[in-house]
């Protein structure tokens, strides 16, 4: 039995009702018009002289419900002993008050059988003693109430697996944080299953619908007594476990998950393996269940990366949202102009002159001060702002060698090496970009060198042989860069038209202490030589490194040996420096 009012206080007792006293409040014949003329179940109440509360009339709709309700006393006008003592409360304060709370629902009844009324109280005019009455209202809201029952209970479920769906999996999480006195007692799995958007395609949308119900099923008889499984999206599935040991009970749970699943799944004549990414949350106190879902989901990120399940490390989500702000700011500062182009000299390791310089980004944020390339690049790449920041890049560094050359009154003998992302050869058309920043600023091709690493070679060796013969064409220089730490084909080296190999740092810094990278850069040298191509090496920090590597043949290097990166003007500033006149 419930009862539950929009302003409701603590049911109390009341004063007896009175119906056949003297005293007694009597129906006129507007009274009864009214009630008569009303479509819904309705009655009028007042107050004896004694203040005690009086059934003044009703109508026989009223009558009807007060049956559904079962309260004997309700139907005689006894308030007193009504069997929810809030609606003589409700109706005695409304009479003292017309201001105070004038609705009250209850409930009569319990499980399947259980009826839901609504009482309203509504102001009339006083009686001919200036008592008060008030028009009281009586609505059956059990079917409302069933309805919505069933339509919340639809809106939680998930219609193709019949699990609880992702609002219902939220609202369970909240309870049980709600009653966990510490923290880790409970922990989310979020389960994703892989390739599953490859399986609907090949095979279409109902063999996939009877793939994941295949799939909860094997889920459920993973989990433990108490465990809740919901389905949280399309192939994702939440996982609700209780913990007595901590972490460990829900590595074991996803231990579990994945021994259940290695059995191949039979679709039609075939048999698929399905993997799945498993992400771990552990639950704090008072966490916001949004939140705790969100870190399971980021967990299992790192876990397809990874190949097994991962446990969320709030550092590695900051680190994620630090690459997602980098990522706005980025976009902002491109917008702005905000980045510089900074040149580290290539110098000729043969004459000690200045050949020519590489172009660098640099950001220093108004806020964060500067920021790495280490940090940024990766940012751009992934997020696609390579393309706009190369193609900056390229501009700058083109309009930066003609205004040297304009400063000087002709052409210098030296060339900006600018460096191609992967992103940019597979997305960009560089040629395109190369002509225009060579169009722009008057420059000649052989004025440029575009440097690409082995990867941007490696992922596709088709369109990267376009790409070098489209700058070719245009009389650029290709380089290729940090050569010998990625995946290189010595067929590559020997079709594709590459006019330098960069020898990586990581191999030229260990040449005075190791034996092999010496071996190794001797090797790249000799390769070099014989396909007609130049040397330059990176990372020179001491003049031992210059010296050895002159003398094994190197044509060019740069590193802080000679200079850090340097803004335009002092890049010129420096050339002259090491002018030989």
């Amino acid at each position: 039995m419930q009862a539950a009012a929009r302003r409701s206080a603590t049911p109390k007792s009341v004063g007896p009702a009175v119906q056949n006293d003297p005293s007694s409040v009597r129906a006129s014949a507007d009274d009864h018009a009214l009630l008569a003329a009303l479509p819904i179940a309705a009655a009028i109440v007042g107050q004896t002289s004694r203040g005690v509360l009086c059934l003044i009339d009703r109508n026989s709709r009223f009558d009807e419900v007060i049956a559904l309700t079962g309260d004997e006393a309700m139907m005689s006008g006894d308030f007193r002993q009504c069997q929810h003592l809030g609606i003589a409360q409700l109706m005695q304060e409304f009479l003292a008050d017309f201001d105070a709370t004038n609705e009250l629902d209850f409930c009569e009844g319990e499980g399947i059988g259980a009826r839901y009324f609504r009482i309203k109280l509504a102001p009339l005019s006083r009686c001919a003693k200036g008592r008060p009455r008030c028009l009281v209202s009586l609505v059956d809201r059990t079917v409302e109430v069933q309805a919505e029952r069933t339509l919340r209970a639809e809106m939680l479920r998930d219609s193709l697996t019949g699990l609880p769906n992702r609002l219902s999996f939220t609202e369970t999480i909240e309870i049980k944080g709600s009653t966990s006195a510490r923290d880790c007692e409970y922990a989310v799995l979020v389960v994703d299953m892989l390739r599953f958007s490859r399986i609907n395609e090949s095979m279409g949308s109902l063999a996939g619908d009877e793939l994941l119900i295949t799939f909860a099923r094997r889920l459920i008889s993973a989990l433990r007594g108490g465990d809740v499984l919901a389905r949280t999206g399309g192939n994702e599935f939440g996982i609700l476990v209780g913990l007595k040991r901590g972490v460990e009970d829900a590595l074991a749970a996803a231990e579990r998950i994945q021994q259940v699943m290695a059995t191949p799944f039979k679709l039609s004549e075939l048999e698929i393996r399905i993997e799945c990414g498993i992400g771990v949350a552990l639950m704090q106190a008072g966490q916001d269940p949004e939140e705790l879902f969100r870190n399971a989901q980021f967990a299992v990120k790192q876990a397809k990366a990874a190949g097994k399940p991962q446990v969320y490390e709030p550092k590695e989500a900051s680190a994620a949202r630090r690459r997602f702000s980098i990522e706005t700011e980025l976009r902002r500062a491109l917008d702005k102009d905000q980045l510089k182009l900074f040149y580290q000299p290539l110098i000729n390791l043969k004459s000690g002159e200045v050949a020519g310089f590489e172009a660098l980004a640099r950001w220093n944020h108004e806020d964060r001060g500067e920021i790495s390339p280490t940090e940024f690049i990766p940012v751009a790449e992934e997020s696609g702002l390579i393309l706009q920041l190369g193609r900056w890049a390229m501009d700058k560094a083109a309009q930066t060698v003609a205004e040297w050359d304009r400063e000087a009154g002709a052409p210098l003998p030296l060339y900006v090496g600018v460096n191609l992302s992967a992103i940019q050869v597979a997305r960009d058309n560089i040629a395109d970009v190369v002509e225009s920043a060579l169009r722009s600023s008057g420059l000649k091709g052989e004025r440029l060198t575009l440097e690409l690493t082995e990867s941007s070679i490696v992922q596709d060796p088709g369109r990267a042989m376009r790409v070098f013969e489209a700058l070719k064409a245009l009389d650029a220089t290709v380089a290729m860069d940090d050569f010998g730490t990625g995946y290189s084909s010595l067929a590559y080296l020997q079709r594709l038209p590459i006019d330098v190999l960069k020898i990586d740092k990581s191999f030229v810094t260990g040449m005075m202490r190791d034996p092999d990278a010496v071996a190794i850069v001797r090797a790249v040298l000799s390769l070099a030589d014989a396909l007609g191509m130049s040397t330059t090496a990176e990372g020179i920090e001491t003049v031992e490194l210059a010296t050895t590597l002159a003398a094994l043949g190197c044509s060019s290097g740069q590193g802080f040996y000679f200079a850090r990166p340097l803004e335009a003007q002092a890049a010129l500033e420096y050339w002259k420096s090491r002018r030989r006149h």
